[in-house]
Formats: structure tokens, sequence, C-alpha cells
């Protein structure tokens, strides 16, 4: 249903220096792509912080009469009772663990790494602290949920991440 890839992703890096000390992973949610932040991080980030924001490949949508637009998963339904897409989730968080990874071997230690997204990409974010084995900074997840939340014990975070910071927030403007 899904067949999304995150394999050659646009990725845009926000202006720091060479020698970054801290990342920022932002990933967007549906229907946006990476512009549609960047002067909101422009406004926040430092010479001294990398931002990597990738932007979802385009496909039709179920959900939205199978118009194309940016996601990182299938979206199948809304009330929380809805099918997830599994396998989409579990691919993109896979390619996730990849631009983490792909950090960590530039130098950056995964304790120095936030990670930040809004809904879909909280979504994935969520979903990765608790199938990692890295120690992250930080995660900050709005307007989302814990996709795949029967699959867990009632206390996920059990490994690296039990004690990471997270900021969950939800708004009243986003339906």
């Amino acid at each position: 249903m899904c067949g999304n890839t995150m394999s050659a992703p646009l990725l845009a890096i926000m202006p720091h220096t060479r020698n970054a000390a801290t990342v920022v992973i932002f990933l967007h949610g549906l229907g946006d792509t990476w512009h549609g932040w960047a002067e909101a991080f422009a406004g926040i980030t430092s010479s001294h912080t990398k931002c990597s924001c990738p932007h979802a490949p385009i496909m039709p949508v179920t959900l939205n009469i199978n118009m194309a637009m940016p996601y990182w998963f299938a979206n199948i339904g809304l009330s929380p009772d809805s099918q997830e897409d599994e396998s989409g989730i579990k691919q993109t968080a896979g390619n996730v663990k990849v631009l983490i990874d792909q950090e960590m071997m530039s130098g950056i230690p995964s304790n120095r790494i936030i990670l930040e997204g809004f809904p879909q990409g909280g979504v994935l974010f969520l979903y990765t602290a608790i199938t990692i084995q890295q120690k992250l900074v930080g995660i900050t997840a709005l307007s989302c949920w814990l996709p795949l939340w029967a699959s867990f014990p009632r206390c996920p975070i059990s490994g690296a991440n039990r004690d990471v910071s997270i900021l969950l927030c939800h708004g009243d403007c986003n339906p």
C-alpha cells in the first residue's frame, strides 16, 4: 500500500560551521515539505548546529482521495483503532536510523543528535527512539501519536532512550 522509500530524499541542510557540535534532524508532516519550515528554523539555528531536513517522497495518498503529496508512510484512517502502515513506518524509521548513523560517522555522537518532527515526523521519531540502541539528546514530537502502540509493552522505552527528554505537544489548530 505504501511503497515508501527515503533512499534518495531531497535533503536540505541549513548553514552551519564545518565542525557542528549538534545535529537536529527534522521531518515534516503529510503534504508538507522542508520549505514550509525553513523560515522557522532559520531563526533558531546557530552556526554550531547542523539541521538536516529530508523531504518525503511524493506519492498518492489513499486517505486524501489518492492526491499525490509528500508523505513518510500511509495514513490509512483517522481513528485510534485504524489500521496502520506498519511496513512504511518501519522502513522509514530504518532510513532515519541510517541518517543518525551517517551523522555519527561524520563525528557527531548520538547523544548530540536531536530529532524533531510534525506530525508524521514526530510519529516516526517516537517509534525510532524506542527501537534504536543509540542514546539521543532529545525528541520534539508535535501533533502526533505513538505508532504501532499495541506492539510495545506498557512502558515502551526500556533501551538506550529510556530517559531521553521528549517534548510532546498538541494544539487545537491541526485537526
